[in-house]
C-alpha cells in the first residue's frame, strides 16, 4: 500500500557542538537520506522541518536542520524518528519501500484464486531479501524475493504474485 510518509531514519544522537545531528538511516544507503530538503517529525507531514545539510560519516548521516543551531536543541531530538515525503523519494523502476510491501496479500501466478497469505516482514540478506508470508491460520513461510519467484509486485494494488520453490508451502509435492 503506497503511504504518503514513510519513516526514514531515527535521530540517535549529536555531532559537535553547533546543533548537528547524527542520523541512523532507515535505508539501504545513507546516501539516500542525502536527497531529502525537507523531512517531518510524524507520520502525517504535520510537523515538518528544513533540511540545511547533510553528509555521509561512515553508515550514519550528519545533518542539520532549521531551527536546532544548539547542542542542547539537538540532545531534545534524540531517539525522534524522521519521516520522508513519498513524493519526495527518488525510486529506479521496480524498487519499493519495505513499509509499502509490509500488509500485500500474496496469491499464486499459476493460479491468481489460491492466496497464501499476507507478506508481514521483510529480512535483508546479502544475496537477496527474504520475504515472510504468514497465512490465515498465523504460519509464517519464507521466500526468497527473487525474480524466479517474485512475478509481480503492485504496492498500488496492495498485492504481490509469487511462484514458489517447491517445499516452501506445506502442500506442495
Amino acid at each position: 500500500m503506497i503511504k504518503d510518509y514513510l519513516e526514514v531514519g531515527q535521530i540517535v544522537g549529536t555531532h559537535g557542538v553547533r546543533g548537528e545531528l547524527r542520523v541512523n538511516p532507515w535505508a539501504d544507503s545513507p546516501e539516500f537520506l542525502k536527497q531529502f530538503k525537507q523531512l517531518y517529525f510524524d507520520r502525517n507531514g504535520e510537523k515538518s522541518v528544513k533540511v540545511l545539510s547533510s553528509r555521509v560519516h561512515g553508515n550514519i548521516v550528519l545533518m542539520r536542520l532549521d531551527g536546532i543551531d544548539t547542542v542542547e536543541a539537538a540532545s531534545a531530538l534524540k531517539n525522534k524518528v524522521l519521516y520522508m515525503r513519498r513524493s519526495d523519494a527518488k525510486l529506479k523502476e521496480g524498487t519499493y519501500f519495505i513499509a509499502e510491501l509490509i500488509g500485500c496479500k500474496v496469491s499464486d501466478a499459476d493460479n491468481p484464486d489460491k492466496l497464501y497469505g499476507t507478506l508481514t516482514d521483510v529480512s535483508e540478506t546479502g544475496a537477496n531479501d527474504v520475504w515472510h508470508i504468514t497465512d490465515e491460520k498465523g504460519t509464517e513461510y519464507l521466500i526468497p524475493a527473487i525474480p524466479q519467484v517474485v512475478i509481480k509486485t503492485d504496492v498500488e494494488k496492495n498485492e504481490v504474485v509469487i511462484r514458489p520453490l517447491k517445499g516452501i508451502f506445506d502442500d506442495e509435492n
